[in-house]
């Protein structure tokens, strides 16, 4: 089979699996034409295995390869010929990027390219400048909204009352027709040119948020979420989502709990819990999702600091109140999802506190420094909650690296909402702060996050897009 024209086909992207005594571990994914010959991979320092084909369909192909590559100032690998450095001597200094929200709404069409890929270049001048560690994704990263109008039935189905939208069925023609679709977006969002070399040389952990679905899944009533057009949507994005966000086989449904990621730096461990696979409009993750991501902080070398990936902020002010206002204001009730997609939520009170005394008793009761990482809001702000015991949990928030500021009107509203305070867990308050050298709470300009460890010690630095970087945030020594 041919490929189609103008197909972009990217690759290859890194995803960091951990060090070890082997060296440091890697997954890597490349695509190529549908019909071609599996892809050169060489390692001659390190490991790497053959490559496998996890797809074929549609005009491209995606092969994956698992790959060790030492600790070493030459560490390197090569596909097809083209020799791919990386940043695999990580016990000293480091530099950690994180980013979300890699799109927007109406999807790619119209848009600026070079405008789109500003602070992608102006990230990669950072690696150019100073090699990164590590790329956290923290949600986002494909803007799928528009797949629900990739069908005329998938449509109509879109359009459907809320309660009528079980009785549309889901033909086969319609789920190919989506998969296709999000296959297609998968691959022009990681060919944009600025993302290419970083995805190539910076290991990335990637954990999905509602847009990588489609815009509030998790938090639409069910007769949206049950129905087997949604169900084939959501079906169809996790297969994508496997192989294009964790370098793994595609598979239509995540585990019992979710796409749960944990992972083993020099010095420092990140967890990366999954907030979407198992939410509803009245939970936030599965007891099955709450058990693992449990187990996973209670196997972590006690002291070292933790970087938690919470792809909505766990820090924030007291969005109830808005819940409740919407059922007054005319046609604000639209936005009910993206409320709900929030820890603040009141259907999710309590599991946010269970979140917050997790991370409390990891600061408190086994010493370990705590820094959550988030996106979602499109603003770039920070919290802090003290603990009991006295010391301090950090909430930073990067949103988005293409995706707009949100308007001015919305950074207000919330910023107005910080000043009543929030204390989901009694007698220890969230307070949010503007981003060091920045008046108001909340940024409003495209933006991401650089965690540098120098000499032990770990401080935050803000690049946004107008403003440039932020004067730096102490966090903790290692």
């Amino acid at each position: 089979m041919s490929q189609p024209p103008h197909l972009p086909l990217p690759g290859p992207i890194l995803f960091a699996r951990g060090h070890d005594e082997a060296g440091v571990r890697l997954g890597l994914v490349t695509t190529t034409p549908e019909d071609a010959e599996a892809p050169e991979i060489e390692v001659p320092l390190g490991e790497a295995s053959a490559p496998e084909q996890f797809y074929a369909r549609f005009g491209a192909a995606v092969w994956g390869a698992e790959l060790t590559l030492p600790v070493h100032p030459d560490a390197a690998y090569w596909v097809d010929g083209t020799r791919h450095a990386v940043q695999t001597e990580l016990d000293g200094d480091c530099r950690v990027a994180f980013l979300s929200c890699n799109g927007q709404e109406k999807g790619e069409d119209g848009w600026d390219e070079e405008h789109r890929a500003t602070m992608w270049r102006r990230l990669l001048a950072e690696h150019k400048a100073s090699p990164l560690a590590l790329l956290l994704q923290g949600g986002d990263q494909l803007y799928a909204d528009q797949v629900k109008f990739c069908h005329p039935e998938i449509a109509r189905w879109a359009k459907t009352r809320t309660r009528r939208r079980h009785e549309i069925e889901l033909t086969r023609e319609m789920a190919d027709t989506a998969e296709r679709w999000l296959f297609h977006r998968y691959l022009a969002v990681h060919a944009m040119p600025a993302a290419t070399r970083l995805h190539a040389e910076v290991p990335s952990v990637m954990i999905w948020d509602d847009h990588d679905i489609f815009d509030g899944w998790g938090s639409h009533p069910e007769p949206v979420q049950e129905s087997p057009v949604g169900q084939g949507l959501f079906r169809a994005a996790c297969r994508m989502f496997c192989m294009f966000q964790m370098g793994r086989p595609p598979a239509a449904q995540a585990g019992p709990a979710g796409f749960l990621q944990t992972l083993r730096m020099p010095g420092f461990p990140v967890v990366v819990p999954d907030l979407r696979s198992g939410r509803t409009p009245h939970r936030v993750m599965t007891q099955e999702g709450w058990a693992a991501f449990e187990a996973a902080l209670d196997a972590l070398p006690p002291g070292e600091p933790l970087i938690l990936v919470s792809s909505v902020p766990a820090l924030g002010p007291r969005l109830s109140w808005l819940e409740a206002a919407m059922k007054f204001v005319p046609r604000a009730q639209k936005y009910e999802d993206d409320l709900r997609d929030q820890w603040q939520s009141r259907w999710h009170r309590e599991e946010w506190r269970r979140l917050l005394r997790l991370l409390e008793r990891e600061v408190d009761e086994r010493g370990r420094p705590v820094t959550v990482v988030s996106g979602e809001i499109h603003l770039a702000t920070r919290g802090e909650m003290r603990t009991s015991g006295g010391g301090v949990l950090h909430q930073l928030v990067a949103s988005g690296i293409a995706h707009p500021a949100a308007p001015g009107g919305w950074a207000r509203a919330l910023g107005l909402l910080a000043r009543f305070g929030e204390a989901p867990l009694r007698g220890r308050p969230i307070s949010l702060h503007p981003v060091p050298g920045r008046r108001g709470i909340y940024t409003r300009e495209r933006n991401y996050l650089l965690l540098i460890r120098e000499s032990g010690q770990w401080h935050a630095v803000w690049e946004t897009e107008d403003a440039g970087p932020s004067a730096a945030l102490a966090l903790t020594a290692a």
